[in-house]
């Protein structure tokens, strides 16, 4: 099968030796995406709800550019640094989301790889 990968141009991808996302065949995997704009910069800065906004456009973003959308998406993980923020977190998943309800975990760790980030997700979708 043909190997496709999305660079979204983080500082992060080539100092760890990744991609952003990688196809093969009809399955996209997204790496953990934090909540960062096109110059590289963490936005929302304290703020769980606009972060997961945030890196849900990226998500977002890396699934268009390998020939998909969030309505393939089958399996989210949720990384938060601080599990008292996870209503807020789920508030921006559920809004995102909407009906179409990937498998989904939330887990707390600390830290992430920036103590202003709150929040990393990775995505799973299969194109039919």
């Amino acid at each position: 099968m043909e190997r496709r990968d999305f660079r979204s141009g983080t500082a992060w991808e080539p100092l760890v030796g990744y991609a952003r996302a990688v196809r093969v065949g009809p399955f996209i995997y997204v790496s953990g995406t934090t909540a960062t704009d096109e110059s590289g910069a963490v936005v929302a800065l304290g703020d769980p709800y606009g972060q997961t906004v945030q890196a849900l456009r990226n998500i977002r973003r890396a699934l268009q550019a390998l020939g998909a959308d969030l309505e393939h998406v089958v399996r989210t993980r949720l990384y938060v640094t601080n599990i008292e923020h996870w209503p807020a977190v789920g508030r921006a998943h559920r809004e995102v989301f909407g009906s179409i309800r990937p498998a989904t975990t939330m887990v707390a760790v600390a830290p992430l790889i920036s103590p202003e980030i709150l929040v990393e997700i990775e995505a799973d979708a299969v194109i039919p």
